[in-house]
């Protein structure tokens, strides 16, 4: 995570903003002490999702138990047909 002055994020903001989009990367800006982030609107999403995936205790219970049925190896198993439609997209 870059860390750039206020004075140098507008005079490079082209640049710096594509760094944040191609990076995934949040780029911090500091003026007067105050820090601020600037991060593209993809990753920004995909972080709001994250947190309400963690903030919901249902799915979070249902991630738990998908992964002991993994660990236990005692999930479903696709044939060898349906694997062959899923490989191929």
């Amino acid at each position: 995570m870059d860390t750039v002055s206020v004075n140098q994020f507008r005079d490079n903001l082209t640049s710096l903003v594509e760094q944040v989009i191609s990076r995934h990367e949040p780029g911090v800006t500091r003026r007067s002490g105050e820090d601020f982030v600037v991060v593209s609107a993809e990753d920004w999403k995909r972080e709001q999702e994250t947190l309400y995936i963690l903030q919901n205790n249902d799915l979070m219970k249902q991630i738990a138990a998908s992964l002991a049925t993994h660990s236990q190896k005692k999930g479903y198993k696709p044939t060898k047909e349906q694997m062959d439609e899923i490989t191929r997209i």
